[in-house]
């Protein structure tokens, strides 16, 4: 068969992601599709794929993405005539231990938030289900009754022929070899077999993703790893109803086939593949089985369900699956390719995703935006970081090794670490200087999350309760609200937008005015098509035309680098006159919060930094230690203070100036986990928890920063208007618990009057008000008045138990700004 000359849009890779793509983009968007498969389709990963299918995440935008693959698979064969395999068997996740029963508790608790039934169940009922299993060891059971398994092949099989009665064109045995570029977009795809002009790629090719990726200069951080399961033969007494299991305590999983068992695991030592290029022939091929190694899981298995000691094996399979670092799949528009999409990286879930991620990934190649929240997986997460092959390994291993393990709270990852530091790092780590700093990692930079007092072990010792730093953090929070802390916030992401188009630009992708005289800062959002958040940050006008040319700084948080820059590139109106610059490894960045801030800060400058001279919302080149300093009068813990931007050079000089003076005052270094206390307290929304790109500025309380009056034109503003001249939905709303020992953490579930309302977008504890605080959308179909919300009868499902709640409006601190504005 010819190949097309054009197409509209080109999907490279015949697994299932790439059949589900091919598929949505040509039922639901009529789209000229073409997709190019290497060898067979399902050559890849696919064909070996378990094909267990579980719903519930810890995101309700991904849990929604896995919900419609099960959607999908139930009722594909009515459109397609081809079977997919869809068992709903249901899924039992056992526990062995408290702490696994608290997490269960928990993700019960999610899964209703997210409008699922899970059930907590008992040994006996476990045993009642599934009657070869030994129970002796068990604590209980989670029981979600819609998950179940499917045919990996069939289901690929049937998309595909779906895809093609939908008008898709689909070719085999053609290779991409790379692509035309022109102005950093493809114009043609170049394969074996002729060269294809396009207007769109979408790279869902598995395992060769990343050097497909990288024929176009995109970073596609994949590892492939070797993930091994058996097949057994029929074992008596097992039920063709059988229920996956996963068994998470033993990393192993479970599922019945033929009347035997599909039994592997999550080790915490994987064997890696290669970092380098994955063969081009490497199709429906395996590795030698390795027994040695599967061992392990082999011992664990058997404790289980000792019908396996006795049960021949009928194959074993040892085949590479693409795993990320983080641990969640890859979607989304390349920051460096406009019109590269990726659907890859699915961690030995594809098939459980595969349905959902063709579905919103079509949807984003034809709208230019997700249509959903979709930042745990977006490829804009990433960054140059991640082109470290032997750091992504790393990371990647740890990942996997961790994918059974108990998700504490908190946990952070220990590969790769340190890998960015601030000039600060060694001072605040060293017992020498007093200070014991415990380091998090965001994006690579490590940043003090806590400092421990003497006689205190400087390390997490996590819990599913009340964690070691909870006291040292609260003496920290105090030393802010009190006096003033310091905090290194380095990792800020900085950027500066020049030329003579500067200011019409970002007044067009920002929701508030930004374009005011120079010396002026603006906290604003930047909204999508959908009215909904897509990034929060600070655009602070340092100069304006006629003085030394239009420059703006921007600066927003550490983990949002790569995807705030792609954002404000690819929505700046075509022509416009205007560049984006990082500037982030130029400046250190000292946060001095407090109301002892300005006492402090005017002994150590002759610049007048009094309230007349110096208010809030404003910005002010100061001189420090001898170092010319951007100092930004903003706050993201509620005090009196400023944004210390310094060249990077001179951050350990102003430091140490800073923390002499103060010294005087009670000031001293302050980590992350404070300013999380802190901005708890104030009411301060995150971004990717209590605001997201579902969630429009009016929902989230925040349209006062939306510049609907002035007639200005910008990304979003007509549904933007829309929004303002409604009544809402849902409303961001905070809560606190009279019981002070609860532990929210966000995604419990918020009963009013005994119904489920919402979920916790976030949670904490606030040291000054003495109480648990979460923040969360209360949600009514009818419309979300105050009235609405006054009226009502609150509870949190905190690890499954209904806890009374108080329902707050305003900030819990300061609601009137006097302290931040003083």
């Amino acid at each position: 068969m010819t190949l097309p000359s054009h197409a509209q849009v080109v999907v490279i890779g015949g697994g299932i992601i790439g059949c589900s793509t091919a598929y949505h983009l040509a039922r639901d968007h009529k789209a000229d599709v073409l997709l190019l498969e290497q060898g067979q389709l399902t050559c890849g990963s696919t064909w070996h794929a378990a094909g267990l299918v579980g719903q519930l995440r810890s995101s309700a935008s991904i849990t929604q993405v896995l919900k419609y693959s099960v959607d999908l698979y139930k009722r594909l064969n009515e459109e397609t005539g081809l079977e997919t395999g869809w068992k709903m068997t249901g899924c039992l996740r056992l526990a062995t231990n408290e702490d696994r029963w608290t997490e269960y508790k928990r993700l019960a608790t999610t899964a209703r938030s997210f409008g699922m039934e899970m059930e907590l169940i008992s040994p006996s009922e476990v045993k009642r289900m599934w009657p070869l299993m030994e129970i002796s060891d068990l604590v209980g059971a989670s029981w979600l009754p819609t998950d179940g398994q499917a045919s990996p092949s069939d289901i690929t099989q049937s998309l595909a022929k779906g895809a093609r009665m939908h008008g898709a064109k689909i070719h085999e045995g053609v290779r991409v070899t790379g692509f035309r570029m022109d102005s950093g977009r493809i114009i043609h795809v170049e394969t074996d077999q002729g060269t294809i002009a396009c207007e769109k790629v979408v790279n869902c090719a598995g395992q060769w993703a990343r050097q497909v990726g990288a024929m176009a200069g995109i970073s596609v951080p994949l590892q492939p790893v070797k993930h091994q399961y058996i097949v057994t033969e029929k074992i008596e007494g097992l039920s063709p109803n059988a229920a996956t299991i996963r068994d998470p305590d033993r990393f192993t999983y479970f599922k019945e086939e033929v009347g035997g068992l599909v039994m592997g695991g999550y080790e915490r030592d994987p064997i890696p593949w290669t970092t380098g290029d994955v063969p081009d022939d490497f199709q429906f091929q395996l590795f030698e089985d390795d027994w040695d190694h599967f061992a392990q899981h082999m011992e664990q298995a058997i404790v289980r369900v000792p019908a396996l000691e006795t049960a021949g094996v009928k194959q074993m399979i040892n085949g590479p699956e693409s795993f990320t670092p983080d641990g969640n799949f890859i979607l989304g528009a390349a920051a460096e390719c406009a019109n590269m999409f990726v659907g890859a990286g699915f961690n030995a879930f594809g098939i459980a995703s595969g349905g959902g991620a063709g579905w919103v990934l079509a949807q984003w190649v034809m709208d230019g935006e997700a249509p959903l929240d979709l930042w745990v997986v977006d490829i804009w997460r990433f960054s140059d970081l991640h082109r470290d092959r032997d750091w992504v390994r790393d990371r990647t291993l740890e990942a996997y090794g961790k994918h059974y393990t108990i998700g504490f709270p908190h946990e952070e990852h220990e590969s790769g670490r340190p890998r960015i530091v601030s000039p600060l790092y060694e001072r605040l780590k060293s017992p020498i200087n007093g200070y014991r700093a415990v380091f998090g990692s965001k994006l690579g930079w490590e940043r003090p999350n806590w400092f421990a007092p003497e006689g205190v072990e400087p390390r997490d010792v996590y819990s599913m309760g009340r964690q070691n730093w909870f006291g040292p953090v609260g003496d920290e929070h105090h030393v802010v609200r009190g006096a003033a802390g310091i905090f290194d916030q380095s990792s800020f992401a900085k950027f500066e937008v020049t030329g003579p188009g500067a200011a019409e630009a970002l007044e067009w992708i920002c929701a508030n005015r930004v374009a005011r005289d120079a010396g002026r800062l603006t906290y604003t959002q930047l909204l999508n098509t959908r009215g909904g958040i897509e990034c929060d940050l600070i655009v602070a006008r340092m100069a304006a035309k006629g003085s030394g040319g239009d420059r703006f700084y921007i600066v927003t948080g550490t983990g949002f680098r790569s995807h705030d820059a792609a954002w404000i590139r690819e929505h700046f109106p075509n022509g416009a006159e205007a560049r984006l610059t990082d500037v982030t490894e130029d400046f250190g960045t000292l946060s001095l919060m407090g109301p002892k801030a300005r006492d402090l800060l005017a002994g150590v400058t002759e610049a007048d930094v009094s309230n007349a001279a110096f208010p809030f919302g404003h910005v002010r080149e100061i001189v420090i230690a001898g170092a010319d300093v951007r100092a930004l009068r903003v706050t993201y813990v509620g005090e009196l203070g400023w944004e210390l931007h310094v060249p990077l050079s001179a951050t350990g000089e102003v430091f140490d100036t800073l923390v002499a003076a103060g010294a005087p005052f009670g000031v001293r270094p302050v980590g992350y986990r404070a300013l999380e206390s802190l901005r708890l307290e104030k009411g301060y929304r995150a971004w990717g928890s209590d605001i997201t790109p579902n969630d429009s500025p009016f929902e989230a309380g925040l349209g006062w920063a939306v510049k609907l009056k002035s007639g200005i034109d910008f990304l979003g503003r007509a549904a933007a208007e829309q929004a303002a001249n409604q009544v809402p939905k849902k409303r961001l709303a905070g809560f606190t618990t009279a019981d002070p020992e609860i532990v929210l953490l966000g995604r419990e579930t918020i009963l009013r009057n005994g119904e489920l309302a919402g979920y916790l977008t976030s949670g904490g504890y606030g040291y000054t008000v003495g109480k648990p605080i979460g923040y969360g959308y209360v949600r009514n179909a009818d419309g979300v008045t105050e009235d609405y919300l006054t009226s009502g009868r609150y509870e949190l499902v905190v690890a499954n138990e209904p806890v009374p709640a108080q329902i707050h409006l305003g900030p819990l601190y300061d609601p009137t700004n006097a302290r931040v504005k003083a």
